[in-house]
């Protein structure tokens, strides 16, 4: 495959690429979630957070509340993919194994202290869906009594990953961890899968959700897991489910697909539609695949230095079709509602101009997401563009 058919299919399989690929609404929220296999879910909310900014690029109406009314149905559920993520309800039983490692202490959260985890948990199965915060009782702690914040909240995590407890919502961003028989639904298939079934679903998922990947992008910081994707891998390839391919302009590097999805690329269409994407998207997570396919050389630089930044704190990538042509550093000052772009770089100049348009448009639509009315602008590079942007965007300086 040569690479151009390559970015199409990568882009196409993430849902960038289409213009409403899973539907609309709630449901065409449910079908992202489930074709992508996970969400990841970030604190940081400069703009509007990571969950919501990923489904909002795919899902043309979606709304925060939709997010969570799934989670209110059962429709999805939180845990640890390779973050922390919303993930299909569909799909829990393949997180059963971390959660029995966990209380088997095969994967070290923290020290635990089993007294009080008992206690938090027998409060929580007596009083209700609870959150940390309803762990603090000042009074209490200055008599010296039992319940203490920190403490607490280290139990109820430990609780979480070992799926004793299921957070079944966040208020102002902090979860609400309730009793699985409570929060799970009656139907749901728990049955344990076997080392290689679960592997063989993250090889699958993974694939369908991207298009094509490496092996090491199945066990993607999960190292334990290297072996067994190794063993999957071959079984899935000697029966035909899945392919290998090669990519002319990415020489000495082998990726997996499936017989359809190779099919699937000589009849996609690229579309000039622009996104800008969150750092934690699926489609920009791993880094060293976004230089590998479409030689962008991104890093989320909120973790840098301020004298060592080199575009900015926040960068949202800009994908236009199927190239990623530079990035913008956004900030939504909600107070004043003006969506401020810091500093907005072009890195394919030949890309610039023509996309220009497109980027005036997904620039006010991302405003609007983040409930913004007015665009500020401060920094552009190249610097030639600087009055075409500011005209094309009506931006005040």
């Amino acid at each position: 495959m040569n690479l151009k058919n390559a970015r199409k299919l990568a882009i196409a399989a993430q849902g960038l690429l289409q213009s409403k690929p899973f539907g609309r609404t709630k449901n065409g929220t449910l079908a992202c979630l489930q074709h992508l296999s996970y969400v990841q879910i970030d604190t940081i909310s400069v703009v509007q957070r990571a969950h919501h900014h990923v489904l909002w690029s795919r899902v043309p109406d979606y709304q925060p509340d939709m997010l969570h009314g799934l989670q209110r149905q059962k429709s999805i559920f939180e845990y640890w993919s390779h973050a922390a993520a919303y993930l299909p309800m569909r799909d829990f039983r393949y997180y059963l194994p971390m959660m029995h490692a966990h209380r088997r202490d095969k994967l070290h959260w923290f020290a635990k202290d089993h007294k009080l985890m008992d206690s938090v948990l027998a409060r929580i199965a007596g009083e209700g869906p609870l959150t940390a915060r309803d762990f603090q009782h000042p009074d209490e702690r200055r008599n010296g009594a039992w319940w203490d914040w920190k403490p607490a909240k280290k139990a109820l995590e430990q609780l979480f990953m070992e799926g004793r407890l299921v957070v079944v919502e966040r208020k102002n961003f902090q979860k609400v961890y309730d009793m699985p028989e409570r929060a799970l639904p009656s139907d749901l298939d728990t049955s344990l899968p076997t080392t290689l079934e679960m592997v063989k679903f993250l090889v699958r998922s993974t694939i369908a959700a991207h298009g094509f990947v490496q092996e090491k992008d199945v066990n993607y910081l999960r190292p334990r897991l290297k072996s067994a994707v190794k063993q999957a891998v071959g079984e899935l390839l000697e029966s035909g489910e899945m392919t290998k391919l090669e990519i002319a302009e990415v020489p000495g590097v082998s990726f997996l697909s499936t017989p359809d999805l190779l099919a699937s690329a000589s009849r996609l269409r690229r579309q000039n539609r622009i996104h800008l994407l969150s750092p934690f998207d699926n489609a920009v997570i791993r880094r060293k695949r976004l230089q590998i396919l479409f030689d962008f050389d991104y890093q989320l630089e909120c973790y840098v230095p301020q004298s060592k930044r080199k575009f900015g704190y926040f960068c949202l990538p800009i994908l236009w079709g199927d190239q990623f042509i530079g990035r913008v550093d956004a900030k939504a000052e909600r107070a004043s509602k003006r969506m401020i772009l810091q500093h907005v770089v072009f890195e394919n100049e030949r890309a610039a101009e023509p996309s220009l348009a497109a980027f005036a448009q997904a620039v006010q639509h991302f405003a609007e997401f983040n409930g913004c009315e007015k665009i500020e602008l401060r920094r552009v590079q190249p610097e030639r563009l600087a009055k075409e942007v500011i005209r094309i965007l009506k931006a005040d300086l």
